[in-house]
């Protein structure tokens, strides 16, 4: 749904996301009006000390934020003495308005943390949003000359710009016995379209929002393209992050706000309808015109992205850490400040931190 580091994809900054560019000045002012409203009802009723808190968007609301928007509507950053003040997305990444301390946390996916942490940016995972990858590969469902990754070779891919994509592409074209060799055109939110239109052969999706937008548009993607079921490493869709900087010197106000993000994603995986009208009643000029989509896609979430195999959210590992930025650092895909490769291994361990999250869902 989007992509925070390179603005406007992050697709996972089509976001709300593509298939259409939401982002337009009116939506820009609604989202900065829920933000206000979201900081001046959590400060009323505090049981304890009040704490301000800005959290950055990666695209316009979408269901990946829904726990925010769900802790802040039902009181839980109230409970919690903390102001959440919601920053829409504008021309600078995420993870640079962490790094800048421009931004307490901000919504990012795990290559765009990669990335900017090789290259030196003070950032660090503290929350994963979504437990798995929820990417798959866009093909035209009436495509009868594309049956498996191998028919990619050649062909050309619809893109959003990201040093991720090529890596990840080539990947799970060769693990189905192809070169790993198309053309790339980056596109953003136009990728979609060419794909339909035949301009392009394929694009990557989220099949959380994408796949259903398209599905509900008579559009369909072809099935079976999902990136998990083709091999690739499992990573985390989507994070929230922030800086060492700012954990460092305010860790009982991010135990706080961490503590009522997890209730909020919780209450969103056991009650995707209502997490739903929720997101929707947040944004209804933008969402609003899209309830069955946010309802399809809260649901979806809820059944196998927001909670890990516990039960909880948020919580990230090693693991799941080191198989997809092995893969991006072995395809040479690291650079530091300077744009120079990397060539020593990262410690993925490092990249994250379960410190902050509510001890028993560690």
């Amino acid at each position: 749904m989007s992509r925070s580091s390179v603005p406007p994809h992050r697709w996972r900054q089509i976001v709300a996301t593509p298939l259409g560019r939401l982002c337009g000045a009116i939506l820009t002012l609604a989202v900065l009006a829920l933000g206000m409203a979201a900081c001046s009802s959590s400060g009323s009723g505090s049981t304890g000390p009040t704490a301000s808190v800005s959290v950055a968007l990666d695209w316009v609301p979408n269901t990946n934020h829904s726990g925010i928007y769900v802790a802040s509507a039902l009181g839980y950053y109230r409970q919690a003495g903390i102001n959440v003040q919601i920053l829409p997305y504008g021309t600078t990444a995420p993870e640079t308005l962490v790094a800048t301390g421009k931004a307490n946390f901000g919504i990012s996916y795990q290559a765009g943390m990669v990335f900017a942490r090789a290259a030196g940016e003070d950032v660090v995972s503290v929350f994963a949003i979504l437990q798995h990858d929820a990417l798959q590969i866009g093909i035209r469902k009436n495509n009868t000359t594309i049956r498996t990754p191998k028919d990619l070779d050649g062909k050309t891919y619809a893109g959003f710009g990201t040093p991720d994509e090529g890596p990840t592409l080539a990947y799970v074209i060769k693990r189905a016995g192809g070169n790993g060799k198309f053309t790339s055109v980056d596109l953003n939110t136009s990728a979609y379209d060419a794909v339909w239109s035949g301009r392009a052969d394929f694009t990557l999706s989220y099949m959380t929002w994408e796949a259903i937008q398209g599905q509900l548009a008579g559009k369909p993607f072809k099935p079976g393209f999902a990136l998990g079921q083709l091999g690739l490493p499992d990573n985390y869709s989507t994070l929230l992050i922030s800086s060492s900087a700012y954990l460092s010197a305010h860790p009982d106000i991010a135990r706080r706000f961490l503590a009522a993000t997890q209730r909020g994603y919780q209450y969103a995986a056991a009650h995707p309808d209502s997490a739903a009208k929720i997101l929707i009643a947040a944004d209804p000029t933008g969402l609003g015109t899209q309830t069955k989509l946010v309802t399809e896609s809260t649901a979806m979430l809820a059944r196998g992205y927001y909670l890990d195999a516990a039960g909880y959210a948020g919580p990230e590992t090693v693991a799941e850490w080191a198989g997809y930025g092995n893969l991006l650092f072995d395809a040479g895909a690291l650079t530091n400040a300077n744009g120079t490769r990397i060539t020593t291994r990262p410690d993925w361990s490092t990249y994250f931190t379960n410190a902050y999250l509510p001890s028993g869902s560690k």
